[in-house]
């Protein structure tokens, strides 16, 4: 088999590069198409979708049954609660998730899809409402639907203007439309997102606390401001730190002892065995409070100006309850 040239192998780059482009121009003009469309049946969409004491059902079939299934999961992960239920498998059991509060947003390109348009009859009888996603208002999915929202796109990308491609990418937009309308109507907060995204990075810098991934109990490198300094350095070392607290009778912090001090006081030529702890401890270290956010920590920790790898812990009555490290905050993916 003859390879192909230098110039035949740079001729079917380009050709491939211009057909993603052209792919691309299609589906922008198809979001353009609908953006013109938008009207008042969006808005009482949204509405009703926020006025939904229960959940949100969202079905389809095929291709619009996976986008439905990410508006589903945008809905539920942005504050408005949604479930997908595959239409093909909603009359065999699964139709029975649907509660009497509930809404149901269904998603079909031509809205003739018969397992679709079986299961919209179903919920019809039921009173269910009904809102649609598709690009045919004249279908019968439309017209079981109580709120059509009609994504007429010019074509799809697809050369053979088949496969659904274009009119996907809008059901998917005008999804995260609707998500983010509701998102606007019910306050969703950053706090409230992270708690739908306890291990994503956004909720981990929202939820966490210091007490959280700080060093305490036995791990907690603490030391009585009237032990000698031989005893407070086989500490430091055991606790693996770098650093130590120094504590009253109350547990009250009264300064901290890093290596960077032991270092400083080695070069002095003092004899640090003669030393007491309270003249080799900084008496005025930062710290930071348990229920502080721990990305307040790293923030603190990592300034230009003043950055530090410890930090000691205390609780709102002020005593030494922890230790933290910039490790610990970089291992809780902060």
């Amino acid at each position: 088999m003859k390879k192909p040239s230098s110039a035949g192998k740079a001729a079917a780059k380009s050709t491939i590069l211009q057909e993603i482009t052209n792919v691309l121009d299609i589906e922008i003009e198809a979001l353009q198409s609908v953006r013109q469309q938008i009207g008042p049946e969006f808005e009482e969409a949204v509405r009703a979708l926020a006025d939904c004491s229960g959940q949100v059902i969202v079905t389809g079939v095929g291709k619009s049954g996976i986008i439905a299934s990410k508006i589903a999961a945008t809905l539920t992960s942005t504050g408005t609660r949604a479930i997908f239920v595959h239409a093909g498998e909603a009359l065999h059991g699964n139709i029975g998730i649907v509660g009497p509060n509930d809404v149901v947003l269904a998603v079909g390109k031509s809205g003739e899809t018969s397992e679709l348009n079986s299961v919209l009859r179903f919920l019809k009888k039921n009173k269910t409402p009904i809102i649609s996603i598709t690009s045919n208002e004249a279908s019968s999915m439309a017209k079981l639907s109580d709120i059509v929202l009609n994504l007429r796109v010019p074509r799809e990308a697809c050369p053979l203007n088949l496969a659904p491609t274009a009119s996907t990418t809008a059901a998917l937009a005008v999804g995260d439309a609707i998500a983010v309308a509701l998102m606007k109507i019910k306050n969703i907060s950053a706090a409230d997102f992270a708690r739908h995204h306890p291990e994503g990075q956004l909720g981990r810098r929202l939820l966490l606390t210091v007490d959280d991934v700080m060093r305490k109990g036995p791990e907690n490198p603490i030391i009585s401001v009237d032990r000698p300094v031989h005893e407070m350095l086989v500490k430091i070392t055991a606790f693996r730190v770098g650093a130590i607290s120094v504590v009253g009778p109350n547990r009250e912090l009264l300064g901290l002892v890093t290596d960077y001090d032991i270092r400083k006081a080695l070069e002095s030529n003092q004899d640090i065995r003669a030393m007491t702890i309270q003249e080799m401890m900084n008496r005025a270290p930062a710290v930071m409070f348990s229920d502080d956010r721990a990305v307040d920590a790293l923030e603190r920790m990592t300034r230009r100006n003043k950055p530090t790898a410890v930090l000691p812990v205390i609780n709102r009555e002020k005593e030494v309850v922890g230790m933290i490290h910039l490790h610990d905050l970089i291992s809780a993916g902060l």
